[in-house]
């Protein structure tokens, strides 16, 4: 057992529905994300939750590491005290980490608590937590005014104590993002606050955690963040490992940033489906997470760089038992990446092909998937520039049109193919078309 996910989720009070008193639903797309989090956790049944908070007991050289068994907090600071909540520690972790952090000579433990009760950082993230799983034990970390690789470092020991004992955690990054997004918001605007926002957001998409070790520390500070270093501690209980990055919401409706992400380790059939052809893994990996979850997944990290920078027409095709089961495309580059385009076609051909009933759970392991890139479409004056199984066609006549890819299956002359195009955009064998041609790199 290990740490088998890690969430980076805000904390604003307001989200509270006893502090918000339904002004929380001024940010539906923060409640939702953090009911999807919540959710999520509950799927996983963790033993244990690791949380750092920039609220929690801070010190400029030293990472301070909740002691005790037990802790109290409230909301009463945000009037509702009538919010309660009361935790266990994981005493074995915390000890745990403590003396790895001891044997390195690293500046962590549990010394120096100034608070005992919890705070709003670690409180906000347990309300919706507490909602559908209760059965964990806490461990609560606060970060530190040392670098960011530090903040990494500690990461790296609280992996390292997790795998020791056996742990089956979850990681809970604590934080929001700027806090000067707007002129009415509480801390004002500077330009900074929106550019670390899309930074901090794009990194999380690109599922690139190493490079949140990189940021300006003159940005960090003029935007006036407080989640960062939280972040980089969740960054390093992650490194070396395959990651797949789910970026959930982001908003500023109040002028601070609230963003969401949830990350996994990559499956090892996955690695192995991506070894053996990346355009294929990802539809593959696509249709998975979204016919289990009913969620879009993002880019995964290790995505191959010509499928997130190249552009290019794509079709999905997935076969069951040798049948077809559901194939969806676009003709030309609908999305800035091959990647993009491949994720959203692979949600539409196992679910919103008209022709077939969505693809359940149960079929996933029956399932043959195969993906099209397009190059150019080029027009042709006469059927005789057609093979089918070089050349997909395009038929079109007036607004109706029609697309069949190249080499299939029983398609064996150009009259077969021109009629079945036909027959898909509506248009009647007797009607006059005008034709194009493409050619199409095939995997699966």
């Amino acid at each position: 057992m290990s740490i088998s996910a890690g969430y980076v989720v805000p904390h604003p009070p307001i989200a509270v529905h006893e502090v918000g008193r339904g002004d929380e639903e001024a940010i539906r797309a923060t409640l939702d994300s953090y009911a999807r989090v919540a959710e999520d956790i509950a799927e996983l049944r963790p033993d244990t939750i690791i949380i750092t908070s920039p609220h929690t007991v801070m010190y400029s050289d030293y990472f301070h590491i909740s002691p005790g068994i037990s802790a109290h907090g409230d909301l009463g600071a945000f009037r509702a005290p009538q919010v309660t909540f009361d935790v266990d520690y994981d005493t074995e972790l915390v000890s745990e980490i403590v003396h790895r952090c001891y044997l390195q000579d690293f500046p962590a433990g549990s010394e120096g608590e100034r608070e005992r009760t919890l705070d709003h950082g670690v409180m906000v993230p347990l309300y919706f937590i507490n909602k559908v799983y209760r059965d964990f034990k806490l461990v609560r970390i606060g970060l530190s005014g040392l670098s960011l690789e530090a903040h990494k470092n500690l990461g790296q020991i609280i992996k390292a104590s997790v795998d020791s004992l056996g742990r089956h955690a979850v990681f809970v990054a604590s934080g929001d993002l700027s806090h000067c997004q707007k002129e009415d918001g509480p801390y004002g605007y500077k330009p900074e606050g929106p550019v670390y926002d899309r930074q901090l957001m794009d990194t999380l998409r690109a599922g690139d955690l190493d490079a949140l070790i990189g940021f300006d520390g003159e940005l960090l500070e003029r935007a006036e963040e407080c989640g960062h270093r939280s972040f980089c501690i969740m960054a390093g209980a992650f490194e070396k490992e395959k990651v797949d990055i789910n970026t959930l919401s982001h908003e500023a409706t109040f002028g601070v940033g609230y963003g969401f992400a949830i990350i996994k380790p990559m499956d090892k059939s996955r690695e192995e489906d991506r070894a053996a052809d990346p355009y294929v893994a990802l539809a593959r990996y696509t249709v998975e997470r979204y016919v289990r979850e009913k969620r879009i997944p993002g880019v995964p990290s290790d995505t191959p760089e010509e499928l997130k920078t190249k552009r290019a027409g794509v079709f999905v095709s997935i076969h069951e038992n040798g049948l077809l089961r559901g194939c969806i495309g676009t003709i030309s580059a609908s999305y800035d990446s091959i990647a993009e385009e491949i994720i959203s076609n692979a949600v539409s051909a196992s679910t919103k092909d008209p022709r077939f009933r969505p693809i359940e759970e149960e079929e996933l392991s029956y399932l043959d998937i195969s993906v099209d890139v397009l190059g150019d479409t080029e027009d042709i004056a006469s059927e005789r520039e057609l093979d089918p199984k070089r050349y997909g066609v395009i038929v079109t006549n007036g607004m109706r049109r029609g697309l069949l890819l190249p080499n299939l299956d029983g398609v064996d002359t150009v009259t077969e193919q021109i009629s079945i195009a036909k027959q898909k955009a509506g248009i009647r064998p007797s009607e006059s078309v005008s034709l194009q041609r493409f050619e199409v790199v095939r995997h699966e």
